[in-house]
């Protein structure tokens, strides 16, 4: 069961003192209400009065401090990584209430969607492993999902949806960065590779003698591009290696080259067509442009949204308790 939290123990403790005071007024001075005791040190924080666990941080940060390589960390290398869950845990609880208060929720199908996204990313039967080694159980994968995807279905309802992007703001973005909308010049060409010197010679033979540059890499050629023709695509310099830029870049659409020696083989080369450098135009970059801008835009809103909540937050941290968390779980009692 989890603890009660702070605001509730002070509102208990308010209602002890005023049934003391009111023996105090029957003369019953005997009966004197206990000393205030300091917060629960089994609360690290609490939200609008939502508690943050001892148990849950401890279990948090003892999953955070297993990703770190290296041996067991010292109390003062412990601390940023206390400090950092604090902050990532309690902007994480005033998400769920903020999502809470507006009525949004996930159903149990959609977090069964995002765990199989989630065990589809490992090989077959190592999903469970995976679980195992983070000390998580499915039970708690799901939660954790569950929160994961309330929190995304909550900024998409109430804080990218008022974010867009004006005609205006592409038009200053594109002529603002114009350098990310050149284009160099890219050739687009084909090859053949061989083993020996005179089997690139007798392909030259049959190129002469009007065979089709694709037929022979097709039939002949060792490269895996063999069988699309050798077809390399469009390429701009330095994409491929010095000795392929070397020659085809100084090709005409059309012409074949003379055999080529790589560490790969021996090599006939053919430019099919060419592109010279350009800029890009809006209208070819306008979706490009647009995704940048709206990606930057709700990072900024999604930031302003949750300052507004932790301004608006009543948030206690219980520094005692903190302190004496060392990365590792404390024991639990015996039941």
């Amino acid at each position: 069961m989890r603890p009660a939290s702070f605001r509730a123990s002070l509102l208990s403790w308010s209602a002890v003192v005023t049934l003391g005071a009111a023996l105090g007024v029957l003369g019953l001075t005997g009966c004197r209400p206990q000393a205030q005791e300091g917060p629960d040190p089994t609360v690290v924080a609490t939200v609008n009065g939502e508690s943050l666990s001892r148990t849950d941080f401890e279990q948090e940060l003892a999953r955070e401090l297993a990703t770190t390589e290296g041996p067991e960390p010292t109390p003062e290398e412990v601390e940023p990584f206390k400090r950092a869950l604090v902050d990532t845990l309690v902007k994480r609880m005033l998400l769920l209430q903020a999502a809470k208060q507006n009525n949004i929720a996930v159903t149990p199908e959609e977090v069964d969607r995002g765990v199989l996204r989630l065990s589809g990313d490992y090989p077959a039967g190592n999903f469970n492993e995976v679980l195992a080694q983070g000390q998580l159980s499915m039970a708690e994968l799901r939660a954790r999902e569950a929160s994961r995807l309330t929190i995304e279905k909550l900024f998409t309802n109430h804080v990218y949806s008022r974010v867009a992007v004006t005609e205006e703001e592409l038009r200053a973005y594109y002529a603002a960065h114009e350098a990310d909308f050149q284009e160099p010049e890219e050739v687009h060409a084909a090859q053949m590779v061989v083993k020996g010197l005179d089997d690139a010679r007798k392909l030259q033979v049959q190129l002469k003698a009007g065979k089709k540059f694709s037929d022979l890499a097709r039939r002949y050629s060792l490269s895996a591009d063999a069988k699309v023709g050798g077809d390399l695509g469009f390429f701009p310099r330095g994409q491929m290696p010095p000795a392929f830029d070397e020659v085809v870049f100084k090709l005409g659409v059309g012409q074949v080259s003379d055999v080529v020696s790589t560490e790969y083989g021996y090599h006939l080369f053919k430019v099919l067509e060419r592109r010279s450098a350009r800029k890009r135009e809006l209208v070819e970059v306008r979706g490009k442009v647009e995704g940048r801008l709206l990606e930057a835009k709700r990072a900024a809103a999604q930031e302003a949204f949750e300052k507004e909540l932790r301004d608006k937050a009543q948030v206690v941290v219980n520094e005692a308790t903190l302190q004496t968390i060392r990365g590792r779980p404390a024991p639990q009692a015996a039941k």
